[in-house]
């Protein structure tokens, strides 16, 4: 492993035990990856894909069937403890003391970690807004994220490990969340976020695994995802708009004439298609992300399956 290196899987294999006569369940097969320091590295595959099992996996929550997971050049079995001490762990369901104050919670946990300021655990809190004067039994589910959110950041580990962290939580909320790693990845920590979402791994990331039926299909950079990936670019307007004329602009491929306006297909920078579209008066604009099925449609030419 090279210096930096922070997080290694080598040929990571999970079956879970059948029953007489069955073989078990592949959740995870022959998985081999790295993330690099000072990167927001994005783990993309739909439900079910073995994402979460690769995280627990990798805290050694459960172990391997074959294949290993190095942190920091440590070995994620028999080093648990020292990666533990560098790891932020949010997992995609959240389970704190149900008769404990939110505030309490983090007091208790702050003590736990080695190097924890508490006050910029009070600074987190104020950033999502969290009331932490309130029992976790009365948080809503937002807010228990929220909290699950402040306890992996508060300590500043070297490595953040998020399964689905913006789940339950609102677009201003999550938009926070997303300033709040990119200065993880700023001050040269690094983050692993797991998710089904590609538009918030698209927001974010630097590179994406995507993960499908627990086999890795590619590790791409975002800047080459973003020149494959498509949208449809509603515009509607009183003008009559003529489709040949953004036929012609580059990562235009498509364009079809609408009720009171024109849907446009677009392949990478949105940047041509409204530079023309400001030539007229514009009503309304909105833009159709891509969801996960069409991702795997266009970048590997098949649709998923369970």
């Amino acid at each position: 492993m090279t210096q930096n290196v922070v997080l290694e899987t080598i040929n990571l294999t999970k079956r879970y035990a059948g029953t007489r006569g069955h073989p078990g369940r592949l959740a995870l097969n022959r998985l081999s990856l790295t993330v690099q320091r000072g990167e927001i590295f994005g783990y993309l595959g739909p439900n079910g894909a073995g994402k979460t099992t690769t995280i627990r996996l990798m805290l050694d929550l459960i172990r391997p069937t074959e294949g290993s997971v190095r942190i920091f050049g440590l070995d994620a079995h028999r080093d648990a403890v020292s990666i533990k001490r560098m790891v932020g762990n949010l997992p995609s369901e959240v389970r704190l003391w149900d008769h404990l104050t939110g505030l309490q919670v983090l007091r208790y946990l702050c003590r736990l970690r080695p190097g924890c300021d508490f006050r910029y655990a009070l600074e987190l809190a104020e950033r999502l807004n969290l009331n932490l004067n309130v029992s976790v039994r009365n948080y809503s589910t937002g807010n228990k994220r929220k909290l699950g959110i402040i306890q992996a950041l508060m300590h500043k580990p070297q490595l953040l490990i998020f399964d689905e962290p913006t789940m339950g939580l609102d677009p201003l909320v999550s938009h926070t969340f997303n300033q709040l790693i990119r200065e993880v990845r700023d001050e040269g920590r690094t983050v692993f976020l797991s998710s089904h979402v590609l538009s918030e791994v698209e927001q974010v990331c630097d590179r994406v695994a995507v993960l499908r039926d627990g086999t890795l299909q590619a590790v791409e950079r975002i800047s080459d995802l973003k020149n494959v990936l498509y949208r449809w670019v509603t515009l509607v307007t009183r003008a009559p708009l003529e489709p040949r004329e953004f036929m012609a602009l580059p990562g235009v491929n498509d364009a079809q004439r609408i009720d009171k306006g024109i849907r446009i297909c677009v392949t990478g920078s949105l940047d041509p298609v409204i530079k023309l579209a400001a030539r007229y008066p514009i009503d309304d604009l909105s833009v159709e992300q891509p969801t996960l099925e069409d991702f795997f449609m266009t970048f590997y030419g098949q649709t998923t399956h369970d």
